[in-house]
């Protein structure tokens, strides 16, 4: 990367500096202690380094210390100016020119760093009840989720995606109670769903089990009001929601690796054996006849009941059997994405960690905001039991490509304003139309390179089209003296392309993908700019091939982000 090029000709003009008593007082310097960024005036140059805090140790004001490290960077590839406690460095042509051929070399790989730390990650994410449709909070976890496993992928990490399924609790009761009464329902019963609102949270009275109990019906031919068995109904309706859950996680470009069961983890023994182990530890104590766990030992702000005086376990006791189980199958690190209303839940469970023998800090959880969904300048209220908006529904009004862009370019800790009526726009204002817009673009020009203007075996004139093999022999055999002679447009986007590679190591990092939505619809700016400067097919035989191995350099870019986004790259809208 670029910055860290210049950040790391910096320190090692301070070190030779130091070894010649050059730099003030200053003795010795510790790499990584300063920060490289662009200059705010963009004639200063296109990277600048701060060196102001190095005055106390050389004891010379900045100037002076930037003006004496600037006497050892020397280079062909750079050109240097000091200004107050900042030196500045514009980038040659030549080195520029580098990075448009180390994109055409790496093609899909450009972008994923080299010799970096990898981890064996776990990401679980979504982890729904299986009792509805998914609302559109569903779907922001969901694109969130498969967006960061594929970015982190890109890094170099090892992901293994998982979907906890909550079937283990007494919402599947619940959801029995309410298939019943739809059956009823289908057979003619004068049978509804309590009225009084306390009542009313005991079921499910959403319409979507409507279709669910005709289905029931058509597979249980027998079927009357004298023979309905809860538990058959609750088994059923569990297993048409998670299908439907699954077969909507795949239609979003949602891929997990296992959909892990509560209700095996309590069949296993699990949950059971980590409440033992948590006794044989001295970690419970009892109380009011109920089990409680010391969390505040370890962190928490009070402890927390693990089993309740009528012997039944809390949500937390199989959620600590469950976190467990996934460090010891052996992963190095487990990233959550949970809603903002479990971030009580934090603290509790890497309290358990850490009172079982393991680090806590293993366990990393990203808690994400909620989905405002607005139509027509009006935000949509959602639930289970009114009137829902879910997230099929979302998909089938805007499409996959909309709803993941827009899902996934605020970062997660934000409340996102979802405007369904310009997510459907074809203008610029739509984000993931302007970018996709500039892919389509980039194909179009490269399809439009024909022969007829430049033939780059020959430098004849010929009235086919290019082959595959003449657009790479010429990408082979640009004139990179010619890629900056364009205008100041080519050299912008040349660096905001270079960009990539320093958004990719941060970005997963800090696990955060509105970094990359922000990126591309940056580079596309930054594309349709230098598009409406320059014509990319022209007369000049030499210019244009410089000007197409740009845009080939783009379209690369550009697909290998989207990639990451699991949005399409069109070639034609």
């Amino acid at each position: 990367m670029l910055k860290d090029f210049f950040l790391a000709e910096v320190e090692n003009a301070i070190i030779k500096g130091i070894s010649e008593n050059k730099i003030g007082q200053m003795s010795e310097y510790t790499n990584g202690s300063l920060l490289i960024e662009k200059p705010k005036n963009a004639d200063f140059g296109d990277f600048a380094v701060n060196i102001s805090s190095l005055a106390r140790s050389a004891r010379i004001a900045p100037p002076m210390i930037a003006a004496a490290i600037n006497e050892y960077l020397k280079s062909d590839k750079y050109t240097t100016s000091v200004v107050g406690g900042f030196i500045n460095f514009k980038i040659s042509d030549n080195l520029l020119a580098n990075s448009i051929e180390e994109i055409l070399l790496k093609k899909e790989n450009y972008g994923r760093p080299e010799g970096v730390n990898t981890e064996k990650i776990l990401l679980e994410y979504v982890s729904a009840n299986p009792t509805g449709p998914f609302h559109i909070g569903h779907g922001r976890w969901a694109a969130m989720g498969s967006a960061l496993a594929n970015l982190l992928k890109f890094y170099g990490h090892e992901v293994y995606q998982e979907f906890y399924i909550n079937d283990a609790g007494s919402q599947i009761q619940k959801l029995g109670n309410s298939l019943q009464i739809r059956v009823l329902q289908e057979l003619g019963e004068k049978v509804d769903f309590p009225s009084d609102e306390i009542e009313r949270k005991n079921f499910y009275p959403g319409e979507y089990l409507i279709p669910v109990a005709k289905k029931y019906l058509e597979e249980n031919k027998n079927t009357t009001k004298d023979n309905l068995d809860v538990k058959s109904l609750s088994d059923f309706a569990k297993k048409e929601m998670e299908a439907c859950q699954r077969a909507l996680l795949e239609d979003f470009r949602v891929h997990f690796d296992k959909f892990y069961s509560e209700l095996d983890l309590h069949n296993s023994g699990k949950v059971e054996a980590s409440y033992k182990e948590l006794t044989e530890k001295g970690m419970l104590y009892e109380q009011d006849g109920a089990m409680w766990f010391k969390s505040s030992t370890f962190g928490d702000d009070q402890d927390r009941v693990i089993k309740k005086a009528d012997g039944s376990n809390t949500y937390l006791t199989a959620d600590i059997a469950y976190h467990v189980d996934k460090l010891r199958r052996g992963y190095d690190r487990l990233i959550n994405i949970w809603g903002a209303d479990h971030h009580g839940y934090v603290a509790r469970v890497k309290a358990s960690l850490e009172a079982l023998g393991y680090d806590p800090n293993k366990l990393e959880v990203l808690l994400g905001q909620l989905v405002n969904l607005v139509i027509n300048g009006e935000e949509v209220r959602m639930g289970k039991r009114k009137n829902m908006v879910t997230l099929d529904d979302l998909i089938e009004e805007v499409g996959v490509d909309a709803t993941r862009f827009w899902m996934e370019m605020r970062n997660i800790d934000m409340t996102l304003d979802f405007d369904i009526e310009l997510a459907k726009r074809s203008t610029d204002e739509n984000p993931v139309f302007y970018v996709q817009y500039a892919y389509a673009r980039l194909s179009s020009i490269l399809r439009n390179a024909v022969s007829e203007k430049l033939n780059p075996e020959t430098g004849e004139k010929s009235p086919a089209p290019m082959t595959d093999a003449e657009l790479k022999t010429l990408f082979n055999n640009f004139d990179k003296n010619l890629i900056l002679k364009t205008a100041d447009t080519a050299k912008t986007l040349i660096l905001k392309l270079e960009e990539f590679k320093s958004v990719i190591v941060l970005s997963a990092q800090n696990r955060t993908v509105y970094t990359i939505c922000r990126y591309v619809q940056e580079l596309a700016q930054e594309f349709h700019s230098f598009y409406n400067a320059n014509r990319v097919i022209c007369d000049d035989a030499d210019l244009m091939k410089s000007r197409l191995a740009l845009v080939e350099a783009v379209r690369i870019t550009l697909k290998n982000a989207l990639d990451i986004l699991a949005v399409t790259a069109p070639e034609r809208m």
